[in-house]
This record gives C-alpha cells, sequence and structure tokens, in this order.
C-alpha cells in the first residue's frame, strides 16, 4: 500500500508514541495543556497535571455535572477585566465570559443539566467594579452588601435573581444530588450557612454560631456540610468577638483565623475538623466523603504566612496529609479552591505555579492517584 507523503509524519510520530508504551493521558476539560514538568517531589497524588488558564487571576474553577466543563472567576486588568467575571470552559478549548460585565461577581457553580450556572453579582447596584476594600484595618474581606445570588442560562439573556435582598448573599455551591443550595448569607445578622430549593424557596438557616461560616460544600451523600468558620483564640473570645462584630457592620470580616468544620444539612451535630491555627478554607469532600481537602499556611512560620497547600485530614482531624508542595521561593505560594470531578478521577485546583508574572494564579486539573 502506497502512502501518500503528507501522511509520514503522522505515522513516524505515532510509531514514537506506540514504542514509548503507554499513550499521552488525555485532558479531562478542552483547552488543557500538558504540565507534568510542574508537579512538585512530594505531590505523589498528582499522576498527571494540566493547566488550563494562563494568566491573570483565575480561581475557583468548579465542575460541571457532566464532569466535562469548568466554571469559574477570572481577572485580568491587562485585557479591561478589572474585577472578577464568570467565564465558562468551551468546547473549542477556550473560555467564554457568562456574567454580563457589570459590577462585580464571585463563587459561581453549575446548576443540574449543566445548562446554567449561579454566581453572585453586585450588578444590580454597581455599573463599574466596586472600590476595594480600606486595608488600613489589617487584611480584610469585603462582604459587599449588594451581592445577590443569580442564574444565568449559557445560552445567554438576562441572568435572573434565585435569592436577594439587602445583604451578603454568596458563595453559593449545589448538592451532588442537585436537589439543594447552599450559601452564605447576612440576613440573620451575621455571617451564617443558608440553604434553599433550587428555584431559591424554601430558605432555611443552617448555622447560628458567632463568627463568620461560609464557603461551605455537600458531601456526595448530600447529608453533610463541610465549611471554613471563624476561630477565636482561647481566653481572648471576648475581645476577638468585639473586633469581628466592629468589622462585619462595615461589611468587613478578618479571614486570619479559620478552621474547617462539619455539620449535617439541618444544622445539627456540628464538629470541627481542624485545629491547626492561622486561615485553612476552601474544604471539599473526598468522593467516598470519609476525608476532606482543603488550603491552609498553618506550615508556614513566616510573618506573613502567604504559603498556602493543599492537605487532606480525616473528618475527625485525624491523618493530615500535606498534598501539594510548591514554593516558589517569595514566601507567596499559593495552591487552594480543590474540587474532586463528579468521577473522582481528577482535581481542580487554583495555584501560583508556572513561568507566569508573580501574582498569576491560574486552574490546574490533576489526575488523581492514591
Amino acid at each position: 500500500m502506497m502512502v501518500h507523503a503528507r501522511f509520514l509524519p503522522l505515522l513516524i510520530l505515532f510509531a514514537g508514541c506506540t514504542s514509548l508504551g503507554d499513550p499521552a493521558p488525555i485532558a479531562p476539560v478542552a483547552g488543557c495543556v500538558p504540565a507534568d514538568d510542574l508537579i512538585q517531589p512530594g505531590e505523589k497524588h498528582f499522576a498527571h497535571l494540566w493547566q488550563l488558564t494562563n494568566g491573570g487571576e483565575n480561581a475557583e474553577a468548579y465542575w460541571s455535572f457532566a464532569g466535562d466543563r469548568l466554571v469559574l472567576q477570572r481577572r485580568q486588568p491587562d485585557e479591561g477585566i478589572d474585577c472578577d467575571r464568570i467565564f465558562v470552559t468551551a468546547a473549542d478549548g477556550g473560555t467564554t465570559q457568562v456574567s454580563n460585565g457589570r459590577g462585580v461577581t464571585t463563587c459561581s457553580f453549575f446548576v443540574p443539566g449543566d445548562e446554567a450556572v449561579l454566581f453572585s453579582s453586585t450588578h444590580s447596584h454597581h455599573e463599574q467594579c466596586p472600590p476595594p476594600p480600606d486595608r488600613s484595618q489589617g487584611y480584610v474581606w469585603i462582604l459587599h452588601p449588594q451581592y445577590d445570588i443569580y442564574v444565568q442560562a449559557l445560552a445567554g439573556g438576562e441572568p435572573r435573581m434565585l435569592v436577594g435582598g439587602w445583604g451578603y448573599d454568596a458563595e453559593a455551591t449545589v448538592s451532588p444530588l442537585g436537589d439543594q443550595i447552599v450559601f452564605t448569607s447576612t440576613r440573620s445578622g451575621d455571617v451564617e450557612l443558608w440553604t434553599c430549593d433550587l428555584d431559591g424557596s424554601n430558605l432555611r438557616q443552617v448555622t447560628d454560631a458567632p463568627g463568620y461560616d461560609g464557603g461551605a460544600f455537600h458531601s456526595h451523600d448530600g447529608k453533610r456540610l463541610i465549611f471554613r468558620s471563624t476561630a477565636f483564640t482561647p481566653g481572648a473570645e471576648e475581645e476577638e468577638l468585639a473586633d469581628y462584630r466592629r468589622l462585619l457592620a462595615q461589611w468587613l470580616v478578618r479571614p486570619l483565623r479559620m478552621e474547617i468544620m462539619v455539620v449535617d444539612v439541618d444544622g445539627a451535630n456540628r464538629a470541627q475538623v481542624t485545629s491547626l491555627g492561622k486561615a485553612n478554607f476552601a474544604p471539599y469532600f473526598f468522593p467516598d466523603d470519609s476525608r476532606v481537602i482543603f488550603a491552609t499556611n498553618h506550615h508556614d512560620d513566616r510573618r506573613p504566612a502567604l504559603g498556602f497547600d493543599l492537605f487532606a485530614v480525616d473528618l475527625d482531624g485525624e491523618n493530615l496529609e500535606q498534598i501539594t508542595f510548591f514554593d516558589e521561593g517569595n514566601g507567596k505560594q499559593f495552591d487552594s479552591f480543590p474540587m474532586f470531578s463528579p468521577n473522582g478521577r481528577y482535581l481542580a485546583f487554583s495555584s501560583n505555579r508556572g513561568s507566569g508574572p508573580a501574582g498569576d494564579t491560574n486552574v490546574f486539573i490533576a489526575e488523581w492517584r492514591e
């Protein structure tokens, strides 16, 4: 059989690949670039690594229910994206902006069916990006009271308000069962977890302890919530609670000391998972719901402690294990926002690793192995 000359390079490449053994792994999301060279010594749970985004601040990338797309938030002033906008990955390998470009957005998530996403936005109150928080009081997050939760169809059209009213309503995620939303709200006067049905009805308050409770995800069986919570210093609770309430009156929160908590979806059986000190956040259940993966700087003894890695721990706080070990040498390394794919095979997370400018945060996907 005669082979046309233009196919010879492909045959040679194919022969070369097969002679090396297993074929190259296929990325789970279109547009990923192989990045095995960025797997660090000690990252034994990463069989392969891909980089999805390239440049700017890209974070909180969460899987579709089908496990073939991600929705994320992105900021890139060089492209005129001065505050976070919501993007979804596309079949052609790019990303498409789905938020309308007004105000600021945060915390996106697919809704069942993968034909729409929910996220929080201030666009009903802000045309432009709101000003950043006043850092004269130290490192604080701003809880924009203009945040409402919207659902946006990927086919286009206007976003539909799901949960609204004056006050902070954000950090919404959907149960893997597809039957319930959990979100963070100040509607009770404190920062607490709330749940609702997929249409925004049947609002229920879950937590009621003083301090910030937020960033929650359901367990895969839909029965429990994992979240971050303010940890007050023993012996200094009264003073720190007064400071917390003073900042909250300004729609600010100081996130420097938080621990991971677990609670039933009805608010019962609240329990503390970590007791590590410093900032522990972005928890997500392992596929079998027996462990949790989260981000922490508890192991960074520098001041300020800007080195965040992913760790895993049992729900009783035992068997703490470091998962990522990235360190670019300037004390500002960052690995966070982990989420396992629905089939448990892949882990999406955000990281500073790579050769981009200092401060760039990109989305990575690791093929997980035990």
